[in-house]
């Protein structure tokens, strides 16, 4: 196989805030293995909450490069077992194996969708983000884009009014994350106040650590918590299943589709809603999570939605919030020049 990295900085339509940073751009990592005369691409955005910067990835593959070119590749899975046996972070990974789904289903003709005996005649609406901000620009960006289902990005001194206002201008369903920024008490409290304007759950309210405030929750919250910054890799599933409703699988933190198809499992196993978020990724990343849609209850996969300008085509989300998806084996995707 042949490998290439390419560094891309995202600018973004409007600053992205919630409740621990602030944004104007989304660097990003766009990695491609080539084979046989196709190209699959994947993707792994930075992330300073993890520690993770498109130099530390581009560093970490390149020390294998020339093991990852000498691969006798037949399968994404047993791709994804030989390289994270390199020590790899999970956001590298991610990139690789996302390009290695593209370039399998590229090879084999078909949609990966289709290769996992899906069917796309049921999934679920992405919602779309509304980052914190005055109440005025977070109207604005309501209005600059009607949607069925808002992600309300929370975590201030007056989370509730903000809600109330936001209900004044839309009959959405909204979702509220507050990204670890409440603490049990304020869950409680707050949740039938914003079950009230039309919530739909909480997603993420207390730190990622703080499992006993998560039991408290649970047994007091009058709407469903789905777990974040609580799920990041497999073996967080089962712990999530005891202290949450649901969860939302990240491509970029659980190192991929291969270790997301197995959360996808685990959880509905055990009885969780199952969600897919995204990082604000380009249509890479985007048109990746999209093969998986028939297995989700909830998706947020709006990453596109959010840039000024795409770096590729592949998944096509309408204004409608409807979807369109490309002809193209794997993930559909074509980088633009």
């Amino acid at each position: 196989m042949e490998l290439q990295l390419k560094k891309y900085i995202l600018p973004l339509k409007h600053t992205f805030s919630i409740s621990r940073e602030s944004h104007d751009f989304q660097n990003t990592l766009i990695a491609s293995l080539s084979l046989n005369g196709y190209t699959g691409y994947g993707e792994a955005t930075s992330n300073p909450y993890y520690k993770i910067s498109v130099e530390s990835m581009m560093a970490e593959i390149n020390a294998v490069r020339s093991a990852i070119e000498e691969f006798t590749f037949t399968t994404p899975e047993i791709f994804h077992a030989f390289i994270t046996k390199k020590g790899l972070s999970n956001f590298a990974i991610c990139a690789l194996d996302l390009a290695a789904h593209d370039l399998y289903g590229k090879l084999k003709g078909k949609p990966l969708y289709e290769i996992w005996n899906t069917s796309l005649d049921h999934y679920p609406t992405t919602n779309y983000t509304i980052g914190i901000a005055s109440i005025e620009k977070m109207v604005a960006k309501m209005q600059e884009t009607p949607w069925p289902i808002y992600k309300i990005k929370l975590g201030t001194d007056d989370d509730v009014n903000i809600v109330k206002e936001l209900r004044k201008h839309t009959d959405a369903i909204f979702r509220i994350d507050v990204n670890c920024a409440w603490t049990a008490e304020e869950t409680i409290f707050n949740a039938p106040l914003l079950k009230d304007l039309g919530v739909e759950f909480l997603e993420q309210p207390l730190k990622a650590d703080d499992w006993d405030g998560m039991e408290k929750v649970m047994h007091h919250s009058v709407l469903p918590i789905i777990a974040d910054e609580s799920c990041i890799v497999e073996s967080d599933v089962a712990k999530c299943g005891l202290h949450f409703s649901g969860i939302n699988i990240k491509l970029t933190k659980c190192g991929g589709l291969t270790p997301a198809l197995r959360m996808i499992k685990e959880g509905k196993d055990l009885g969780l809603k199952v969600m897919v978020g995204c990082m604000t990724e380009s249509s890479v990343g985007i048109s990746a999570i999209a093969q998986i849609l028939p297995q989700l209850d909830y998706v947020d996969m709006d990453g596109a939605l959010l840039l000024k300008e795409d770096i590729a085509d592949g998944i096509i989300i309408h204004k409608d919030a409807s979807l369109s998806y490309p002809k193209l084996g794997g993930s559909g995707i074509t980088l633009r020049s």
